[in-house]
C-alpha cells in the first residue's frame, strides 16, 4: 500500500518506520523532523499525491485543519485521510466533513501507548469514521498497534481518547496523593503498594505505571521522571476534555480539578518536561495548607 505520513515527531516517526518494516511504501513530510529511513517529500501535497492512505500525527486541531486544507485537494479520489493526532472533537468532525465532501474516506484515530508503544507497535487506536475507511486502514492499525476499536462516526475516536485520558489524569493524581499520604502516615511504600495493587484501589496508574521509584512496575519514576507521557501533554488532553464537557454541557468536576492541578504544575511549578507521574514528588513537598 502507498502511504503518506505527515508529522514525523516522537510518535509519528516510529509509526511510519514500522509500516516500512512491514513492506509498505511510505512517503513522509514534516516541517522540522527528518527521521532516518523514511523517504521525504518536499511538501505535504507532494507527499500525498499517490497515497492510498494519508496518516497525520500533529500537535493540535488548528494545525490539523491547516494541513487538511493543503492535502485534501491533492489526494486521489477514494483515498483515506487518517488522523492519529489528539485534537478537539470539533476539528476532527470538520476535517472529516471536508474530506468526505472531496470524495475521500476519513478517520479520526488517536492513540494510547506513548512513544514506547509507537516504537514497539503496541498502540491502541480509538477510531471514528465510516466502515469502509476503517476496513481500508485496519491492516495498518494491526502493524502500528495491538488493538483498534471502531468507536463510531466521525469524532467518536477523539471522544473516546478524551474520556480515557480524563480518567488517566484523575487517577494519576489520586495515586500520587495516596503515596504521599502513606509517607506522612509512616506507611512503607512497598507495603502500601502490596495492599492497593491487589485490592479495590487497583488501577493502571498504580499497577502498570507506578509513580513511586523502586516500587511496583518499572516506570518513568525509576528514570528521574523523564517523560514517557509528558505532563504538558496530559494538560493538553485534560483541557480538551473540559472543552468537550463545556460543549456537551457535561458536569466533570474531577476532570476540571485535574486540569487545574496539571496547569499549575506545568506552568508554575516547573512540571513542563517532566512525566505526568511527577505529581508524586510535587505532593511529597506539600502540606495541607
Amino acid at each position: 500500500m502507498n502511504i503518506a505520513f505527515i508529522g514525523l515527531g516522537n510518535m509519528g516517526a516510529p509509526m511510519a518506520q514500522n509500516l516500512i518494516k512491514a513492506g509498505h511504501s511510505v512517503t513522509g513530510f514534516d516541517t522540522a523532523a527528518a527521521p532516518e529511513g523514511i523517504p521525504m517529500a518536499a511538501s505535504a501535497p507532494e507527499a500525498v499525491q499517490e497515497a492510498d492512505v494519508v496518516i497525520t500525527m500533529l500537535p493540535n486541531g488548528a494545525i490539523l485543519r491547516s494541513v487538511a486544507n493543503l492535502v485534501i485537494p491533492a489526494m486521489k479520489p477514494g483515498a483515506v485521510l487518517c488522523d492519529c493526532s489528539t485534537v478537539d472533537v470539533d476539528s476532527a468532525k470538520a476535517v472529516a466533513e471536508q474530506a468526505e465532501a472531496a470524495g475521500l474516506g476519513a478517520l479520526d484515530a488517536p492513540v494510547s501507548g506513548g512513544v514506547g508503544g509507537a516504537s514497539a507497535g503496541t498502540l491502541t487506536f480509538m477510531v471514528g469514521g465510516g466502515d469502509a475507511a476503517f476496513a481500508t486502514v485496519q491492516p495498518l492499525f494491526e502493524i502500528m498497534g495491538q488493538k483498534a476499536v471502531h468507536c463510531g462516526a466521525a469524532g467518536a475516536g477523539q471522544s473516546a481518547k478524551i474520556c480515557n485520558n480524563m480518567i488517566l489524569g484523575v487517577t494519576m493524581i489520586a495515586t500520587c496523593e495516596a503515596f504521599a499520604l502513606a509517607d506522612k502516615l509512616g506507611l512503607d511504600r512497598q507495603k502500601m503498594y502490596d495492599v492497593v495493587s491487589t485490592s479495590s484501589g487497583y488501577s493502571w496508574t498504580m499497577n502498570a505505571y507506578t509513580p513511586a521509584p523502586g516500587v511496583g512496575a518499572t516506570s518513568p519514576a525509576d528514570n528521574g521522571y523523564k517523560p514517557g507521557f509528558a505532563a504538558e501533554l496530559m494538560l493538553k488532553d485534560l483541557r480538551l476534555s473540559q472543552q468537550a464537557a463545556e460543549s456537551a454541557d457535561a458536569d466533570t468536576p474531577m476532570g476540571q480539578l485535574a486540569a487545574a492541578l496539571y496547569e499549575h504544575f506545568v506552568e508554575q511549578e516547573n512540571g513542563k518536561g517532566m512525566d505526568f507521574s511527577a505529581m508524586l514528588p510535587r505532593f511529597e513537598k506539600r502540606g495541607r495548607g
